[in-house]
């Protein structure tokens, strides 16, 4: 039999234990989130798992009292709803398979709720911002080494009898690998040429920023005694001229990435209240290494959307001075930018007759005349990823002739694929989330600047140290968005889940600040 007493001390004691699981719960989501924002900038793999795992445990959280509480955002309805009409168009589409396998790429929208909901200080707020820029820094260090190290064999000079010119290569492309196997030098060349197979070598190469296959027959060499006079080359070097991308598979994805996290870094620096110290050196050091990383994309859309995204940043956070003087220093900057564009793509920024130009204007076109042919597709789309298998039948992609991919642009595919109220749910959450960053970095800069010696203790008690770094987060945050949607207009960066996963990241931290500092908040 057991007594009152020892009831009591026993349900002491379970109530005990469920706390100590609910704080080691706690701390399992807060370790996903830092393992989030340390791998986001470099992989995809560990980013994703880093989410699924977070979730897993804040689902389990629930099961253990006591229960977190759920908060509610400005952002639920815009997200939750176009979440729903993303499903539905996926359940509706001409390839539902196809289109409901998508929605795991959709439901990566619950990164926001991951963070917002149990980032809980506005510490953790800032320790989380502060890894997911820093950690960026890691990959430009290795852009920049892989500059100064080279790559390939890039011939200067050519013999027309060279089996590699009989083969199409021509002076100036970059010969990078030889069946699969990368090469650093004619001797590496020679060795691959020179291997007992039937077949004939695949040697890949680059001529600016197209990649290129050639077929060259083995063993067929000129006279000489040393490997460049076999192989027909006078003189070579190592490729510099490459477009940057990081450990990302694409420059476009590690562009759209570096701008996102270029406007962070810069929001902070002009935040921060005293620049001649070691923070302002390092936010320093930390623009100008993701502005040299982001210029060696030669990715021209997000150039622009930094350049909208900075300006965002300037007109808010500094004074007129200010902006003239940047807006002096950017000149050379941008010459020495649309240099590098020539010289290395061969292509001025605005180009009519650049291949990439005249492929967006064609899927554009085709694009647009697909959506306005049925009422189904301006009501719910054609459903995510459907045009890859009905492409033919729908002329797209200049009837095969050209390469297959998608519509380039944010507000046709989101419309073409998921019909028109979905866009205008889309363009409804950008605009909610703008308007709530912008509130909230008035909010914020209303108490830094109320933060003087009259009232310098009330001040201490409002806003501890760093509260340059919140508002720093939030006009970065501002500038990225408006950066992130230039660059959509052009390019599909919604569909990029590297890009989406940062900035519903961002998104999620700005959230989690908001509740922070909002009394007025209630639990849902």
């Amino acid at each position: 039999m057991v007594n009152r007493a020892g009831q009591t001390n026993s349900a002491v004691v379970i109530s005990t234990n469920k706390r100590r699981v609910a704080k080691w719960i706690d701390r399992s989501i807060i370790a996903c989130l830092f393992l989030f924002a340390a791998f986001a900038p470099h992989s995809i793999a560990v980013t994703q798992t880093a989410w699924l795992f977070g979730m897993l445990f804040w689902v389990l959280r629930f099961t253990v009292h006591p229960r977190p509480t759920v908060y509610r955002t400005p952002l639920d309805y815009a997200l939750l709803g176009f979440f729903i009409l993303t499903g539905l168009s996926a359940f509706l589409s001409y390839e539902p398979l196809v289109s409901i396998g998508k929605l795991r790429a959709a439901s990566l929208f619950t990164i926001v709720y991951l963070v917002a909901e149990n980032v809980d200080s506005v510490r953790m707020v800032r320790m989380l911002a502060l890894t997911l820029i820093a950690s960026c820094m890691i990959n430009v260090v290795y852009t920049a080494g892989q500059r100064v190290v080279g790559r390939g064999v890039k011939p200067e000079q050519l013999r027309i009898e060279s089996p590699l010119y009989t083969s199409g290569a021509r002076i100036g492309d970059t010969l990078v690998e030889v069946d699969g196997k990368k090469i650093h030098t004619p001797d590496d060349l020679f060795a691959a040429l020179t291997a007992a197979q039937a077949r004939p070598a695949l040697v890949k190469a680059f001529r600016h920023d197209w990649p290129l296959t050639f077929k060259v027959e083995r063993g067929r060499f000129l006279e000489g005694s040393t490997s460049l006079e076999k192989l027909g080359i006078d003189g070579w070097s190592k490729s510099r001229g490459w477009r940057a991308s990081g450990f990302f598979g694409h420059y476009v994805t590690y562009a759209e990435v570096l701008q996102l996290l270029l406007a962070l870094a810069l929001g902070l620096f002009v935040s921060l209240p005293t620049k001649q110290n070691s923070s302002g050196t390092l936010l320093l050091i930390t623009i100008a290494g993701l502005g040299y990383a982001l210029l060696l994309t030669l990715t021209r859309a997000p150039w622009l959307a930094f350049l909208i995204s900075s300006s965002v940043i300037l007109l808010l956070g500094t004074t007129k001075r200010t902006i003239l003087a940047v807006g002096l220093l950017a000149i050379p900057i941008i010459l020495v930018s649309l240099f590098l564009l020539q010289q290395n793509r061969n292509v001025a920024f605005l180009d009519a007759s650049d291949g990439s130009t005249t492929w967006r204007t064609t899927v554009w076109r085709e694009g647009f005349d697909l959506l306005v042919s049925r009422p189904r597709h301006l009501l719910i789309g054609v459903g995510m990823d459907s045009i890859k298998a009905h492409r033919h039948e729908w002329g797209l992609f200049a009837r095969g002739r050209l390469p297959m991919g998608h519509m380039h642009s944010n507000l046709l595919q989101l419309a073409l694929e998921r019909g028109v109220p979905a866009l205008i749910l889309w363009l409804a959450l950008l605009a909610l989330y703008g308007k709530m960053l912008l509130r909230l970095y008035r909010k914020l800069r209303f108490v830094g600047q109320n933060e003087d010696a009259s009232d310098r203790e009330n001040a201490r008690r409002s806003l501890k140290w760093g509260s340059w770094i919140d508002r720093g987060l939030v006009l970065g945050a501002l500038g990225g968005l408006a950066g992130f949607f230039t660059s959509g207009i052009v390019h599909y960066n919604w569909g990029d889940s590297e890009v989406v996963m940062i900035l519903y990241f961002i998104m999620g931290l700005t959230l989690a600040l908001a509740l922070s500092t909002d009394n007025a908040s209630r639990p849902a």
